[in-house]
């Protein structure tokens, strides 16, 4: 198909817009969406959030832009999509190193590994084109009470079981303590508006968190 025309199809065109792909597969529901999830991650990586376009993702994908705008209105929502796909998700085990500060570090590399991955740029975009919108809340998640306890609480096991070796005394460690690192993460990444640097995640570590729990003893 001339590119000129893609991004110009009737529904009647749309609903086989895909039988133009070289091998002359029809490919449809999830194949083609993994396709074009994969070209998104692809462009990105090789263009640059403020560089790739649908249209590029729609090429590289062996579709067409009109097939791509169907699932995703915008490029910020494939984006997000593409990244949720291709980029690991924290897991939720809780660390137990026999060491605090090792297993608060582990805990908090979980959260900010996958920003890193992101990028400043790609993030950067994704905050202008959107800001003040849901999307900001989309990825990575900022505000969400029920992440909020569940992070919460793998915090107070790790902290209950340094109390177990004598390091504190988690009953006198308040909620808003055990929650001050993700708090300090999502203030720093709003400031910034990059992802969080080891240096930064260490200086939250042993100049904030780990003194305030470690005088509850």
């Amino acid at each position: 198909m001339d590119k000129k025309n893609r991004g110009h199809l009737s529904p009647s065109d749309q609903s086989i817009c895909d039988e133009n792909h070289p091998t002359n597969t029809r490919r449809r529901g999830k194949t083609l969406e993994n396709a074009i999830l994969q070209a998104a991650w692809d462009e990105l990586n090789e263009m640059g959030y403020a560089h790739m376009t649908m249209e590029g993702v729609a090429v590289r994908a062996k579709t067409n832009k009109a097939t791509v705008y169907r699932r995703w209105p915008s490029k910020s929502l494939l984006i997000v999509a593409a990244l949720h796909k291709h980029v690991p998700r924290p897991t939720e085990d809780v660390p137990n190193t026999g060491d605090l500060r090792d297993d608060i570090l582990t805990l908090m590399r979980r959260i900010t590994t996958p920003m890193q991955i992101v990028g400043a740029e790609t993030i950067h975009g994704l905050l202008l084109e959107h800001l003040g919108k849901d999307i900001i809340t989309s990825f990575p998640r900022l505000r969400n009470s029920n992440i909020d306890e569940k992070w919460n609480t793998i915090i107070m096991t790790i902290l209950k079981n340094a109390e177990k070796r004598g390091e504190l005394n988690a009953d006198k460690i308040s909620t808003r303590i055990v929650s001050l690192p993700f708090d300090l993460i999502r203030y720093e990444f709003l400031v910034t508006q990059v992802p969080i640097s080891d240096e930064t995640l260490m200086e939250i570590i042993d100049t904030i968190f780990l003194p305030l729990v470690r005088s509850k003893i």
